[in-house]
């Protein structure tokens, strides 16, 4: 009996490995099969025309992201220090809740100002405030105690060394009030960000502020982050019906860390991918996967005007620099124009496509924003805010030098 019960544990064990064997020659076979288009075998690559037109764009959006584009927004450019005072303003007129997703928080200026604002809110205005731990250091003690003595709540997302993947942040930056008004893009509560993007230390960079039902993504992109570092979820009231209201198509739209594909790169690729005639790329941190290299030459090529503007020798990343100045003269070679922004750091991320479409966002080209972090933008359908990004892009390339090699 013992014995059949060990030829039995020997035949079942040759029948698995059998069987393992099996699924390994057909994976190998099926890594050979001639029909098989050899672009479905490496790294993500959007493949086939994206339309630019409203409802083709539209559709193209919500396959690849999940995300519908809407009418009725207000959507107003608010460059470097100005986003702070605008917020200011915003928090001072609230009528019943301030939600703030922050990656970068720390004292100085630009944090007393929020903080006045803050404290000045009207009464029964519930706040709550979200810093990443790695970008804010020193929030635990200089900040946060400030806040809850005020009557908000402040949280730290993925605490160091708890969280377990160190690169792993919440680099988003979203200011919600009322659940009614938004603000996204680059900017981090730090004095860098307090001046007029072309003086030495004022850096340069881009946000926005909308209304609409926009606002309610962005409302929820806090949520999820808010739930993570501890919190409850928001009261039915954060989440008010916001009817549209305004001339401005838009969808505010997040990423999430991921080790294969992240929203932030479909995103990128889907945009670059769309462009007929114009692609004005602002970034702080130009490391893109050899996907999105290789598509800017393909656009370049063909004859779009594909234009992009980095950090020069203000940047705050000697490293970041030295890997993107590698890429220089292939996409120069291939008709690429790229300049480089002198007066400060370049810290914008926004994308320009053709004479409609926009991104403001906090998505940097580099393999921490479509591999690591928690990401979000806002995504504008809208003539003459095209034509506003268009206007300050050129502006910037004022004070840019041309790569030539």
């Amino acid at each position: 009996m013992a014995t059949e019960r060990s030829l039995f544990r020997r035949h079942r064990i040759a029948l698995v490995l059998a069987a393992l064997v099996l699924v390994a020659i057909g994976l190998g076979l099926r890594r050979l099969r001639p029909w098989e288009a050899k672009e479905a075998r490496g790294p993500f690559r959007l493949r086939g025309d994206v339309p630019t037109e409203p409802a083709g764009f539209a559709l193209a959006l919500e396959q690849s992201l999940g995300a519908a584009l809407a009418p009725g927004h207000e959507v107003r450019l608010v460059p470097n220090g100005e986003v702070f005072a605008s917020i200011e303003a915003d928090i001072r007129a609230a009528t019943s809740s301030v939600h703030v997703d922050v990656f970068i928080w720390q004292k100085g200026k630009a944090s007393d100002g929020l903080l006045r604002a803050l404290q000045e809110r009207k009464k029964g205005v519930a706040c709550r405030v979200l810093a990443d731990d790695a970008g804010s250091p020193g929030f635990d003690d200089d900040i946060a105690p400030r806040l809850v003595e005020m009557g908000c709540e402040a949280r730290v997302f993925r605490r160091i060394p708890v969280s377990g993947d160190e690169l792993a942040r919440n680099h988003r930056k979203i200011v919600v009030v009322d659940g009614t008004v938004a603000y996204t893009g680059g900017f981090g509560v730090r004095d860098e960000w307090l001046g007029d993007g072309v003086t030495n230390e004022a850096w340069r960079d881009a946000n926005v502020r909308f209304t609409g039902p926009a606002v309610r993504a962005a409302q929820q992109a806090i949520a999820e982050n808010w739930q993570e570092a501890g919190g409850a979820l928001f009261p039915s009231e954060a989440f008010p019906s916001i009817p549209p209201k305004g001339p401005t198509t838009a969808a505010f739209l997040t990423s999430t860390g991921s080790p294969v594909l992240t929203r932030a790169e479909r995103l990128v690729q889907l945009l670059v991918q769309a462009s007929k005639r114009r692609l004005w790329i602002a970034n702080a941190y130009f490391v893109p996967p050899d996907a999105i290299t290789e598509m800017l030459k393909e656009k370049a090529a063909s004859g779009v005007d594909v234009r992009l503007l980095v950090p020069g020798k203000k940047t705050d990343s000697n490293i970041s620099m030295g890997s993107q100045e590698i890429e220089y003269g292939s996409l120069v070679e291939k008709g690429v124009r790229v300049f480089e922004y002198e007066p400060s750091m370049m810290h914008a991320k926004t994308l320009l496509v053709d004479d409609e479409l926009s991104l403001v966002s906090s998505i940097n080209l580099d393999p921490l924003s479509f591999g690591k972090l928690d990401e979000g933008g806002l995504v504008v359908q809208d003539r003459a805010f095209a034509a506003e990004m268009a206007r300050v892009f050129e502006a910037d390339l004022a004070h840019a030098t041309p790569v030539s090699r």
